[in-house]
């Protein structure tokens, strides 16, 4: 069986898209008799800027772990501004279409969202090599763009939406992240039969509990503080701005450090905020790649898990849990409905209601001293996580999937 997809995002970019396809199309090619091209953008996210070792080419070939990789010209923007993101959403649309030509005989197109034009793209492409195409369903999308604000409800919005359940009618399948999303699909009229729900996951090899590197803690100028980060993607959609106001409220608390870790839409607005508002008791950090990222995980005492307060973000489960989770480490979540149950159902964190300053004020002031509680909590977590969500389990039943979609084709 040979799998194409199509993917915005893919390592060395450090996103969830791009950690999600990558783990997947790794274990599905250790299967015999299984191939998997992915085609995806020359690695610049979120700064817009080429990572060290490769060109902007119109087709430049790579294999990684197994995976036949196809990076196509990229037109180059930084995750923020809407026009010059849209254009570089469109632009990898086009240019994946036609790299398709190139791949022989797919027996299927994945393409996953976000942004939503790469599942255009798959649904093109799937056209063109006349196999089925299955829509990997990461966000609700237009909706989202109205939900933080970057487009007001308006013709072309609703032109999206047509758009958007043309493609759920013809896809073989709709694999959709959260049991929120299957229910949204079906109260606009997809059956249900034709969705299925794989979650997110973790790998459990990758992350896993290790002792505070003391290199990072020296860097940090840490002698026992203790810790609360918001580690991802400081965009439109997150929150940290609330994170910040906590931290005004906790700036006569020296021993409580708050890290930002991250870059996005909003890093600039939170680094200005942090300058006008004299905080010493919080750092606005660069990104880091997933290897360094287990090393802030294992030096934070709370891991702050924030989104708008919004009732699109209820249907929502942001991936870092699952990582914090596996790295034996408690969560603070500030994001209602699936997030907040899977969170309290593993006993791993508390829930604070969403852009609630007070109420995060006054969980982190309570944790602080409760360091067998926040044990316990990193516990749970990781046993949670080895029971339900396994990268290895769900990447085969992923496989499973898309082997009985081409079995039908066939």
């Amino acid at each position: 069986m040979h799998i194409l997809f199509l993917s915005h995002y893919f390592p060395p970019e450090v996103n969830a898209p791009a950690s999600r396809t990558y783990d997947h199309s790794s274990r599905w090619v250790r299967e015999p008799g299984v191939k998997v091209t992915v085609v995806t953008n020359h690695p610049n996210h979120p700064n817009g800027v080429l990572y060290p070792g490769y060109k902007n080419r119109w087709l430049t070939k790579e294999e990684r772990d197994g995976v036949h990789i196809l990076r196509v010209k990229t037109y180059l923007a930084p995750n923020a501004g809407f026009a010059r993101r849209t254009l570089n959403y469109f632009f990898f649309m086009f240019a994946a279409v036609v790299a398709s030509l190139w791949v022989t005989k797919p027996d299927l197109v994945v393409a996953t969202s976000p942004q939503f034009f790469c599942a255009v793209g798959g649904y093109l492409a799937s056209r063109l090599k006349r196999c089925p195409f299955i829509f990997e369903l990461r966000d609700i999308w237009p909706e989202s763009i109205t939900t933080v604000g970057a487009m007001r409800p308006s013709l072309p919005i609703r032109l999206l939406e047509k758009l958007e359940l043309f493609l759920y009618g013809r896809s073989a399948r709709v694999v959709a992240l959260t049991e929120a999303f299957k229910k949204n699909l079906i109260s606009r009229g997809i059956p249900s039969s034709k969705i299925d729900v794989i979650t997110n996951a973790v790998d459990l090899s990758f992350f896993t509990a290790r002792p505070r590197p003391p290199e990072l803690l020296e860097r940090l100028g840490l002698n026992g503080e203790f810790v609360a980060s918001y580690i991802g993607t400081v965009g439109m959609a997150h929150a940290v701005e609330r994170i910040i106001e906590a931290a005004e409220k906790l700036r006569t608390h020296p021993e409580i450090l708050f890290l930002i870790v991250g870059e996005g839409a909003r890093k600039k607005k939170a680094e200005e905020m942090v300058i006008r508002r004299n905080l010493p008791n919080i750092k606005v950090l660069p990104g880091v790649s997933k290897e360094e990222v287990r090393d802030y995980y294992s030096v934070t005492d709370l891991n702050l898990v924030t989104l708008r307060d919004t009732p699109l973000f209820r249907t929502v489960i942001p991936s870092k849990i699952f990582e914090i989770m596996g790295m034996g480490r408690p969560i603070l979540c500030a994001v209602d409905g699936e997030c907040r149950k899977i969170v309290e159902d593993a006993r791993c964190g508390v829930f604070v209601e969403p852009e609630n300053v007070d109420q995060m004020v006054e969980t982190i002031l309570n944790l602080k001293q409760k360091k067998d509680v926040l044990e316990t909590m990193g516990k749970n977590g990781r046993s949670f996580v080895e029971q339900f969500y396994n990268r290895d389990v769900l990447a085969g039943q992923y496989l499973d999937l898309l082997r009985r979609v081409a079995e039908r084709r066939a």
